[in-house]
């Protein structure tokens, strides 16, 4: 770490011997890439003795001043003995790493372990001293912090706890990268040097800040391939079908503010421009810098163009070229590589196979993709991974018209193999142009990340998405993504839980968009219906039922109704305390000279009565009525953001494009912007730095009403916008994850890790009763005896000791939960019944030695349920819960929520199945202990958030009654923890 922006700290063992040749293998697995604070990219990794030169490079192109306070005095250059120490390390007690962009040193970090004296030292040892130095031309890019993540997590690999560093006062940067980092720390004085002592153990203040970083860095690295200010076009060959001079042709009719540049490898002798665009053989013989340039050759030649493009410094890439995963397996190679490639000149990629980006912020006004034209300006954000679906949704967005329903930016990543939704969802966080994100997913690289993410970004803004590919389970071709046992309903569900507005087609996603990004959150489920149809009303109605709103009785205001009519019914329905939301149902008169105007004036009644009470949402169902739609969509203010434009959806979903009054101006002025900067004879202003974090928690202005061609469309945006409204008003109070004092969770742990090392299987065990019992137990969970019974005599001495009245079931894997084949005997209350209920079970389903009953005491009668937990590759830890029987499994009415659960969620998971009423007295039964099944839900709950080695946990059944309930069974299945792919330091996923 070096001034100004990073400072180097000096340790102590700089001066050490150099112990012997490396003791360890290389660790590949530490090598990492990273998106630093400015939103590029540098590859870390383990220093080698390989890298003498490197090194010796990197320390001359630091200043002198850094040096100084990486040394504590003048050392102006490494002697040989330097280089070797520096390059050799047994990657345990001595470890350095490397950042490395266009496989050059840019960065440093080394520790060494130390003892109690300050002296080197080998394990048990657990503290070691660390000291970094960044190239000055790096400086504040981040690269420190980026790098003590890292070095913190290898030193927590090799049970390294503390880290200690020296720093000069003057050297306050330094200081400051180790407090920003949220590690417990001390600091001290002496001798005229800083001492800094970290406590390595993240916290929950290490772990904000490091999301914080990531969320930075990484809507950073989007921004850049968003708003770039100059645009290189490479591939725009001489034929004007080419994809390249399409795209060329593309940014140039937006309007692109920035300088713009042609790059053809076959340009002639003596051309200088493409269609009007300054030409150029090679991106290299450009002499302006290039921040975005959008590849468009054939495959084989993509290299070289990234190659010149890393040369030049070129920010990021968008590739339009196919021929890479989605065609094979050598192609999936071939975009490994150019991933690689892009990534160790520090750039990102959007692509391969990509459809490309669009920005229609004025300031930029950029389309670098295959839609011949560029969108109207609004509020929504739109992210696809497939080119055919972005085609489609872009074709339905474009004739909203300008505001709020219009795109603020597009991207449509093709194979994703850099840039996913994930970035995509970082940039979107703290936008201020995009209102409401839409996404259309077929595959989830990083699932636990991308549900964190799209909890936090809809808690300020709605975030609707669909799932291509979700009855397959197969992803697309060319998208590297783990398989989930677990079935789409359920994904669904948790997805819902991160408060993502689940729809199942493009049309949905749509018409939830529209109703978001104009209308504000309803207060609750109830709706108000009127119109000039008893059966519209009556279908709205039918379609509210099922959807799970509650709808009041519909308005009939008959076919006579005038606008004045209209306008009066909806505005005693907004100010009606009780509906939370209105939709207006409409026919169309007869005769078409009355009804255009009568059109007008039902759109200007419906506003004037929307106007009276913005909090409310309002909808509109009509019946081919496009005159009413044209109506809707004039202005109806002269202010900002003012029209009223309806979605006119019609049969095929197509409205007309009605133009925003109030922005006319600006759309006049940046289309003469674009004019000047089209062909690079003018630059435009870059654009400006993104604004700290401030998201919209504010409803946006609600100027227009949507209109839908069927009641059922207008009804499911409706719900899915009262779902999210109730999710927002959740979070406000999330519940806690109770603390228990009878949990001991370091002795479940030790059990855990012996039970583990004796272990046959290293792929992990099934725990034998005892094990399991005794391992819920330590939790809190009681689990009820059940003796086994080999025999009849054996089954008569087991009940004696269990108490009559007991019951008989049999444990064989194809019985087991089975009761419906007859293998349970119930409330057997001395040793004649016990007797004859053996012999029936053993002359019916077979031998004892194949049933392996077991006799257990009977406990109170109450509700059977199943309560289970486990891992799952995609969405992590998961709880679920549902009753216990083959009609419940049958109809899959079972709930999940994700680990850890809090108290307000348990809750929730007991009364979101179908079947809940069981459990709360239905039919005039007496209700069960949902108390006391909550707190097992949150026991079990910590029991596998505190011990991921804990694998899968199923109790079932779990009998609750009235007062108290009993687990009859369990089974529990240790293995090595899973692999956590969202903790631990910043890294992009490895290629």
């Amino acid at each position: 770490m070096q001034t100004p922006a990073d400072g180097p700290a000096h340790t102590s063992s700089d001066s050490a011997e150099p112990t012997a040749a490396d003791r360890h293998p290389y660790p590949s697995h530490w090598e990492a890439d990273v998106v630093l604070r400015d939103g590029g990219t540098a590859r870390i990794r383990p220093i080698t003795a390989a890298d003498a030169d490197r090194l010796v490079s990197f320390f001359e192109q630091v200043s002198d001043e850094s040096k100084y306070y990486r040394f504590f005095a003048p050392y102006p250059r490494l002697s040989a003995k330097d280089v070797h120490r520096f390059t050799h390390h047994d990657h345990v007690d001595r470890v350095g790493l490397a950042a490395t962009v266009g496989g050059e040193f840019i960065a440093t970090v080394r520790f060494d372990r130390i003892d109690a004296q300050g002296r080197p030292a080998s394990a048990p040892a657990d503290e070691a001293e660390v000291a970094f130095l960044v190239q000055d031309a790096h400086q504040g890019r981040g690269v420190a912090s980026a790098l003590l993540e890292h070095i913190a997590a290898v030193a927590r690999e090799r049970g390294i706890r503390r880290f200690a560093a020296e720093v000069l006062p003057a050297n306050t940067k330094m200081v400051k990268v180790f407090t920003d980092a949220g590690y417990q720390q001390q600091r001290s004085f002496e001798d005229g040097v800083v001492r800094l002592e970290l406590d390595l153990e993240p916290t929950d203040r290490s772990l904000a800040v490091q999301r914080a970083r990531e969320q930075r860095a990484e809507a950073r690295s989007v921004q850049r391939l968003l708003a770039p200010g100059s645009v290189a076009v490479i591939g725009v060959g001489r034929s004007p079908d080419g994809v390249g001079r399409g795209v060329l042709r593309n940014v140039l009719g937006a309007g692109f503010t920035g300088w713009l540049y042609a790059v053809n490898s076959a340009l002639p002798e003596g051309a200088t421009d493409i269609d009007g665009v300054p030409a150029h053989r090679s991106v290299r013989d450009i002499a302006e810098p290039v921040d975005l340039a959008v590849v468009a050759v054939p495959a084989e030649r993509v290299p070289q163009a990234v190659a010149d493009c890393g040369e030049h410094g070129v920010q990021g890439l968008v590739v339009i070229s196919a021929g890479y995963a989605e065609s094979g397996p050598e192609g999936r190679e071939r975009q490994r590589e150019l991933v690689r490639q892009a990534r160790s000149y520090g750039m990102r990629i959007i692509g391969p196979n990509a459809f490309g980006v669009i920005n229609t912020s004025p300031e930029t006004r950029l389309n670098a993709s295959l839609a011949p034209e560029l969108p109207p300006a609004g509020r929504l954000g739109l992210f696809t991974q497939s080119g055919a679906i972005g085609i489609a949704l872009l074709s339905r967005l474009h004739r909203r018209g300008s505001g709020l329903w219009g795109l603020s930016t597009c991207v449509s990543t093709g194979n994703r193999a850099d840039v996913s939704g994930n970035d995509v969802l970082q940039y979107w966080y703290d936008d201020p142009d995009t209102d409401v994100a839409l996404m259309y997913l077929e595959s989830i690289g990083n699932p636990r990340k991308f549900t964190r993410l799209a909890r936090r970004t809809a808690a300020v803004k709605p975030l609707v998405v669909v799932q291509g590919a979700r009855h397959s389970g197969i992803a697309p071709t060319g998208h590297a993504s783990a398989a989930t046992r677990l079935p789409h309903a359920t994904v669904s569900a948790l997805l819902r839980q991160a408060g993502v507005i689940r729809v199942d087609t493009v049309t949905e996603l749509v018409d939830a968009g529209l109703l978001l990004a104009g209308q504000p959150l309803p207060a609750g489920p109830r709706v108000a219906i009127l119109g000039n149809s008893e059966s519209l009303g009556l279908l709205t109605y039918d379609a509210c039922v099922a959807e799970g709103l509650r709808p009041l009785p519909p308005l009939d205001l008959t076919t006579a109704a005038s606008p004045d009519d209209f306008r009066t019914a909806l505005a005693a329905a907004l100010a009606d305390e009780g509906s939370d939301a209105v939709v207006v149902t409409v026919i169309p008169s007869l005769g078409e000279s009355t009804r255009q105007g009568e059109d007008k004036s039902l759109a200007a009644a419906l506003r004037a009565a929307a106007a009276s009470c913005p909090t409310k949402p309002v909808t509109v169902v009509h019946v081919e009525l496009g005159g009413l739609a044209e109506a809707l969509s004039a202005a109806a203010s002269t202010g900002p953001r003012a029209a009223a434009i309806v979605d006119q959806v019609d049969q095929v979903d197509q409205v007309d494009q009605v133009d925003q009054v109030g922005q006319a101006d600006q759309a006049g002025q940046a289309d003469q912007a674009g004019q000047v900067g089209q062909t690079g004879q003018t630059a435009a202003t870059p654009p400006a730095e993104p604004p700290a974090p401030t998201p919209r928690t504010d409803p946006p202005p609600h100027h227009r009403i949507p209109a839908y061609p069927a009641a059922e469309r207008a009804v499911r945006a409706l719900a899915e916008a009262v779902k999210y409204a109730q999710w927002r008003r959740d979070i406000a109070e999330p519940g806690k994850v109770p603390e228990y004092d009878d949990i001991d969770e370091q002795g479940a742990g030790e059990l855990i890790e012996r039970l583990l090392a004796k272990a046959d299987d290293v792929r992990g065990v099934t725990l034998d009763a005892d094990d399991a019992h005794d391992l819920l137990a330590r939790y809190g969970i009681g689990v009820r005896r059940a003796l086994p019974a080999p025999d009849a005599d054996t089954a008569v001495r087991a009940a004696r000791e269990a108490g009559y009245p007991v019951a008989l079931k049999t444990t064989a894997p194809h019985l087991r939960h089975r009761p419906d084949l007859g293998g349970v005997r119930l409330d057997l209350a001395d040793e004649e019944q016990l007797r004859r209920a053996y012999r029936e079970l053993t002359h019916t389903l077979g031998r004892p030695a194949e049933l392996r009953p077991v006799v257990q005491a009977m406990v109170a009668r109450g509700v059977d349920t199943v309560v289970r937990a486990g891992h799952d590759p995609v969405a992590g830890a998961v709880l679920s819960f549902g009753l216990a029987g083959a009609a419940s499994e049958l109809l899959g009415d079972t709930a999940h929520r994700l680990i850890p659960v809090t108290d307000r969620e348990a809750g929730n998971l007991v009364r979101s199945i179908r079947t809940a009423p069981l459990l709360f007295g239905w039919r005039g039964s007496a209700p069960v202990d949902t108390p006391a099944l909550e707190e097992l839900l949150m026991r079990l709950s910590r029991l596998v958030d505190d011990h991921p080695e804990v694998v899968t946990v199923s109790l079932e059944p779990v009998v609750v009654a009235q007062e108290g309930l009993s687990v009859l069974s369990a089974s529990v299945r240790l293995a090595p923890p899973p692999a956590r792919d969202d903790l631990g330091p910043r890294t992009l996923p490895a290629y």
